[in-house]
C-alpha cells in the first residue's frame, strides 16, 4: 500500500473529490482526518472508510477560519502523532455571472474559502511538516486557473491564486523535504457541477456542452482526482513539487 502508516487531513471531504480522496487514501493505508463543514457528511465518509477496514476521524471544519485549520492539524497529531499529507481540497463554486452583476459578498466568500482556506491550511500544516522534515501539501486548483469559462471570473481568480501560492510554498518548503503540489481538475461530477453550469440541476444540455470542451469526451469522476491525489501524496511522486497537475482530459491543450 502506497500510503501505509501515513496520516492525511483532507478538507471538503464530505462529498465529491474530497470524499473520494479520503476513501482512496484510506484504502492505500493512510489514517485520515475527514474534514468538512457538514459534520454529518464527514461522519458518513468516516463510517464508509471504517466499514472497509480503514481508519478515519470525522471533524467539522470551516476552512475560512484559522482556528478550524489549526484544530485539524492538532487532531491529526493527537490521534496519530504525525502529519504526512494535508489536502486543501475544500472549495465553493461560482454561478456564471458577468462581472458587473457579481455581488461583493459572493466574491468575499469564494476568496475566503478557495484562497484563504488554502493559505490557512498551509500555515498550520507546513509548520509541522517542516519540523518533521517530511510531508506533502496538496491543493485542489482548477482548469479555470488556466482556461477560464465565461462568467466565472471570481472562481478563476481564486484558483489562479492558489496555483501561484502552490509554487511559492513549494520553494519555501523544499529545503525542509516537504513537497507542495496543485491538482487542476476539469469539471467534475460532484454536487457543485450544476452551479458551474448555471443550472439548478445537471441536464442533458449542460452535460453535452461541457463534454464538448473536453477532448477525451467526458467529465472527471471524483475518483479520477482521488487517484491523482494518492499518486502525488506517495513516494512515487518524490520529485514532483511546485507543479500544477492537470487532470482534465485534454481541455487545457
Amino acid at each position: 500500500m502506497r500510503l501505509e502508516g501515513r496520516v492525511a487531513v483532507i478538507t471538503g471531504a464530505g462529498s465529491g473529490i474530497g470524499a473520494a480522496s479520503a476513501v482512496a487514501m484510506a484504502a492505500e493505508g493512510a489514517r485520515v482526518v475527514v474534514a468538512d463543514i457538514n459534520e454529518a457528511a464527514a461522519k458518513a465518509v468516516t463510517e464508509q472508510i471504517e466499514k472497509a477496514g480503514g481508519t478515519a476521524l470525522a471533524v467539522r471544519a470551516d476552512v475560512s477560519r484559522a482556528a478550524d485549520n489549526q484544530l485539524l492539524v492538532e487532531k491529526a497529531l493527537a490521534a496519530w502523532g504525525r502529519l504526512d499529507v494535508f489536502f486543501a481540497n475544500a472549495g465553493v463554486p461560482q454561478f456564471p455571472t458577468p462581472i458587473e452583476a457579481q455581488d461583493e459578498a459572493t466574491f468575499d466568500r469564494i476568496i475566503a474559502v478557495n484562497v484563504k482556506g488554502v493559505w490557512l491550511g498551509a500555515k498550520y500544516a507546513l509548520a509541522v511538516m517542516k519540523q518533521q522534515k517530511r510531508g506533502v501539501f496538496l491543493v485542489t486548483a482548477s482548469t479555470a486557473a488556466i482556461r477560464p469559462r465565461p462568467g466565472g471570473q471570481t472562481y478563476a481568480a481564486s484558483k489562479g491564486a492558489v496555483v501561484t501560492l502552490t509554487k511559492s510554498l513549494a520553494l519555501e518548503s523544499a529545503p525542509h523535504g516537504v513537497r507542495v503540489v496543485a491538482i487542476a481538475p476539469v469539471a467534475t461530477e460532484t454536487p457543485m457541477l450544476p452551479t458551474f453550469m448555471g443550472k439548478t440541476e445537471v441536464d442533458a444540455e449542460g452535460m453535452a456542452r461541457y463534454r464538448a470542451t473536453v477532448p477525451l469526451g467526458r467529465l472527471n469522476q471524483p475518483e479520477d482526482i482521488a487517484r491523482a491525489a494518492v499518486f502525488l501524496a506517495s513516494d512515487d511522486a518524490a520529485m514532483i513539487t511546485g507543479s500544477c497537475v492537470e487532470v482534465d482530459g485534454g481541455r487545457c491543450i
